[in-house]
């Protein structure tokens, strides 16, 4: 990118429309114009522009997710101080212009914002609340966002612990998959205040294209684990109707033909179709190789139930998905979810 306050542009790649592309205009020290611009007849038009303040961001957790996600944070202006403990996800990140920091310490000192990206509840816990975490060492007015997927108690006591030192704090988990972090295109489910959502935005939509406020502390979550509890039951379902079909006889490409425009039709179909040679792309093509992991999906569905017991909600439909998912995990965890044709079908 061109110094502060030179008048250049620079181009981003990004997954849109071939005659679409992003620029990003540094305008001051601190503003930056993003502009969309269209190609008509080989002219280049402004289709629209917003400016945003550049901020330094300290980004922890840069894996298959986050590691996108801050990469974009850069594309659009910002300075990105980034930790995570593996070696490739770190080398990635200082590929994409993030600035590596040796500790949580480091990445947040002086972080206008912080963005964390974990595996569990556990970690997000420690590396928030801990003796050397997050609210140690941040700032007063440091925009905190967890968009990691955990479950809801460890979700509002962040919240609780951030909030009580007058910090804004949302939880603003994703989804949409690494295709999507890669193009800036997640949707993202954010709880928390109308204050925390409204600091929280212009680096949410650097990130994605669908920014949702559900609600007040853990509403983000519970909209999340929802969505992904809904996923893997329809997954399950998906792959029971293609091994039912293949006992009765009936092509894997008719079966596909009917459903994708009837009333079976479904996001995980078009998307995670079990059975290869289906859809184009598919992990089904690729031996099953995680586009988002059965792991992931055992992990989603479980927080989910959970949820459910502690609410008083029997959830009988999830509750099988949750146990063939579980023992999926177990076996084969590292595989795309949609892998789970291989637990109901039997392996090879």
């Amino acid at each position: 990118m061109a110094g502060q306050g030179q008048e250049v542009a620079q181009v981003v790649e990004v997954d849109l429309p071939i005659d679409v592309h992003i620029r990003t205009v540094p305008v001051s020290k601190c503003l930056l114009s993003v502009q969309v611009c269209r190609f008509d007849g080989g002219r280049q038009q402004l289709h629209g522009s917003r400016r945003y303040r550049m901020a330094t961001v300290g980004f922890i957790g840069l894996g298959n997710m986050g590691g996108p996600m801050a990469a974009n944070l850069v594309a659009a202006g910002h300075r990105v101080r980034g930790h995570d403990l593996s070696p490739d996800a770190v080398a990635a990140a200082s590929e994409a212009g993030v600035t590596i920091a040796g500790s949580v310490a480091d990445t947040v000192a002086k972080a206008e914002v912080v963005i964390t990206m974990l595996p569990t509840g556990r970690h997000v816990r420690d590396v928030v609340l801990g003796d050397d975490g997050v609210l140690a060492h941040a700032a007063e007015g440091t925009v905190v966002i967890d968009s990691s997927t955990i479950d809801i108690p460890n979700t509002r006591a962040v919240h609780a612990a951030l909030s009580e030192r007058g910090l804004p704090v949302l939880d603003a988990p994703v989804s949409g998959g690494v295709a999507k972090a890669r193009a800036g295109t997640l949707t993202f489910m954010a709880g928390g205040t109308d204050e925390a959502f409204a600091l929280a935005r212009p680096y949410l939509e650097a990130m994605g294209a669908n920014i949702v406020h559900t609600g007040s502390a853990g509403a983000g979550q519970a909209a999340k684990i929802c969505n992904n509890m809904l996923f893997g039951t329809t997954m399950t379902a998906v792959a029971e109707a293609f091994v039912l079909a293949e006992r009765l006889g009936l092509d894997a490409r008719s079966l596909y033909d009917i459903v994708s425009t009837s009333s079976g039709d479904s996001w995980a179909l078009r998307n995670f179709c079990p059975w290869p040679g289906l859809v184009e792309g598919s992990a089904a093509d690729n031996g099953y190789r995680a586009n988002f992991a059965a792991a992931l999906m055992s992990k989603d569905l479980r927080l989910a139930l959970t949820a459910a017991e502690e609410s008083g909600v029997e959830l009988p439909v999830s509750g099988r998905a949750d146990a063939v998912f579980a023992a999926l995990a177990t076996a084969e965890g590292h595989l795309d979810a949609s892998a789970v044709i291989r637990e109901i079908r039997g392996r090879d």
